[in-house]
């Protein structure tokens, strides 16, 4: 009798700890719920852009990045794709009275090229007197959450837990540099499997982005590489030992025609010379094909004229 009760109060305590952890994770299923809604009305009443600080961009763009929608930023290495991720980066951290959204930041950096003493240098030289203020910088850098994914598998699994990341840090801007760094070092599109396998990746990963975009009503950024183009089939300008001619080939971005609809507005840098170099509006709901010749100083893009 005595061992009889033991056990049934043994039981009663395993069911009331099932209960008390069933419960615990109910209400804070509720509760990161409540706040991913909270977070979605803020958003939602806030600007319908993230200006990039480059005023004729601006105004092309009608106000700068949609929130709600992708940009890609594509180019050759070197042009500032980067760079300008990290200036926007600093802005989006800036009140809204200087064109921020006075928000923290998730940068995802999957190529290592992320520096935080850039970023640094970035917000002095081209904010020097609201960031004269120590205090304020290091706000600032502590806004920026830093991720480095360098492999496929890593990158889907950031991006798995990127909805809770954005709701637990209150994050209104998500840049990704880049979406073909992994893609391309892992994926061999010669092969039928692998350009399956990769088709598969991307197609996730484009409406993962596209969802949480719309979803927290928030701009994210995305950079690309390119590719040069010739009799119709796709080749990385590393892998070519020849120069192709003028009328055989063309520069392309970058993981073929599928992943390049993805993106909402779509943004090209190149080279016009070893000191000039140029933003293209190649893709946009709002404005036509345009071009601004920039050049990459010490305070970040800076375009010819502004």
């Amino acid at each position: 009798m005595f061992v009889q009760g033991h056990l049934l109060i043994k039981c009663l305590c395993l069911c009331c700890t099932f209960f008390f952890f069933c419960f615990f994770f109910f209400l804070k299923k509720c509760l990161c719920s409540h706040q991913a809604l909270e977070n979605k009305k803020q958003h939602k009443q806030q600007s319908a852009f993230l200006p990039t600080s480059l005023a004729s961009l601006d105004n092309a763009l009608c106000g700068g990045l949609a929130c709600g929608s992708v940009t890609e930023v594509s180019g050759p290495p070197g042009c500032g794709k980067t760079q300008l991720c990290m200036m926007l980066s600093v802005l989006a951290t800036l009140p809204k009275r200087m064109g921020g959204l006075d928000s923290p930041v998730i940068y995802i950096d999957t190529e290592g090229a992320f520096s935080s003493l850039r970023l640094i240098e970035i917000a002095q030289r081209r904010y020097s007197e609201y960031f004269a203020c120590q205090k304020r910088l290091l706000e600032m850098t502590s806004r920026v959450h830093l991720y480095r994914e360098f492999s496929t598998q890593h990158i889907m699994d950031r991006l798995q837990v990127l909805e809770e990341s954005l709701v637990e840090t209150g994050a209104q801007f998500v840049v990704l540099d880049s979406v073909a760094s992994a893609v391309r070092q892992e994926f061999d599109s010669r092969l039928p499997f692998s350009l399956v396998q990769r088709s598969k990746f991307l197609g996730q990963q484009a409406a993962f982005l596209k969802y949480l975009a719309e979803e927290f009503c928030i701009p994210i950024l995305l950079t690309n590489q390119i590719t040069v183009k010739f009799n119709d089939r796709p080749t990385s300008t590393l892998e070519t030992t020849e120069e192709p001619s003028v009328e055989e080939s063309f520069v392309t971005t970058a993981l073929g025609t599928t992943w390049g609809h993805s993106a909402n507005t779509r943004l090209v840098l190149q080279f016009l010379n070893t000191q000039q170099r140029q933003i293209r509006v190649a893709k946009s709901p709002v404005a036509p094909n345009m071009d601004f010749s920039y050049t990459v100083q010490s305070s970040g893009i800076v375009l010819d004229g502004d």
